[in-house]
């Protein structure tokens, strides 16, 4: 797991005082903080995420209104509302080799989050309640 952090503002020098005192009267912004996969009762000897099975990916914000998007290799997949501190969507892989899972949670004042999770997808076979993955 990681975290990319992207700078989306820009303050001129001058005003960086008065920039600090009013972001620290401000509220906190939205951030995206964690994401998580749970591979359920899928297995295989190299991974545990295989094609055509499906995945419940978690995705772990600090604001409960702002909507969450999910990405798989930069694309996005899906969007979420969370409920509290937690956003989750359904995945299922469609391609095999390695994907990189990240969340990203929208906010003005403040710097993109993206954190992610690097994993590797094999080729699956559904088993109606799990998953087996060769490769």
């Amino acid at each position: 797991m990681g975290t990319i952090i992207r700078n989306t503002t820009a303050a001129a020098v001058g005003c960086a005082a008065l920039t600090t005192v009013v972001g620290l009267a401000a509220p906190a912004g939205a951030t995206a903080t964690r994401i998580g996969i749970d591979p359920g009762i899928s297995f295989g000897m190299a991974s545990n995420y295989g094609t055509g099975c499906s995945y419940d990916v978690d995705g772990y914000v600090d604001d409960p209104s702002t909507p969450v998007v999910f990405y798989d290799n930069s694309v996005p997949i899906g969007i979420a509302k969370p409920s509290g501190a937690l956003a989750q969507i359904r995945w299922t892989p469609t391609t095999t080799g390695p994907h990189r899972l990240q969340i990203w949670q929208y906010h003005r004042d403040s710097e993109d989050v993206f954190p992610y999770v690097d994993i590797h997808v094999g080729t699956g076979i559904a088993t109606g309640s799990g998953c087996n993955v060769f490769g």
